[in-house]
């Protein structure tokens, strides 16, 4: 199942865990990156709150929590290779799993076509 937030995150849930990146079009908009910063494995994320940063040659943004969690996983290739998330954001561009600590959250999150309409 895939949720997508206004802030233009992407989380697809496999059991209580999430995984989560920035959308396709979150990715245009930006261009090309250059340069991420993931949370920490272990780190609490609180929905809302910045959990990651990721940098074009544009502008810096602020990847934020769409959950409550643990993260429990964080993608070190698109570290290395910043440029897989504006190829691929939500396949191999992902950037970390986090065990959600509130399902009832993703209830407030958006499916694909209210997102596709979000963006007008």
């Amino acid at each position: 199942m895939l949720k997508y937030t206004d802030e233009h995150e992407w989380l697809r849930l496999e059991g209580d865990v999430a995984t989560v990146g920035i959308t396709d079009h979150a990715a245009g908009q930006l261009g090309d990156l250059v340069f991420i910063e993931l949370p920490k494995v272990g780190a609490t994320l609180t929905k809302g709150a910045a959990a990651a940063v990721v940098e074009s040659v544009k502008a810096a943004s602020d990847v934020y929590a769409p959950v409550d969690g643990e993260v429990i996983e964080v993608n070190e290739a698109a570290v290395s290779s910043p440029e897989s998330v504006g190829t691929d954001p939500q396949g191999e561009g992902w950037l970390y799993r986090v065990r959600l600590s509130d399902p009832s959250q993703l209830d407030g999150l958006m499916d694909e076509a209210a997102y596709r309409a979000s963006l007008g």
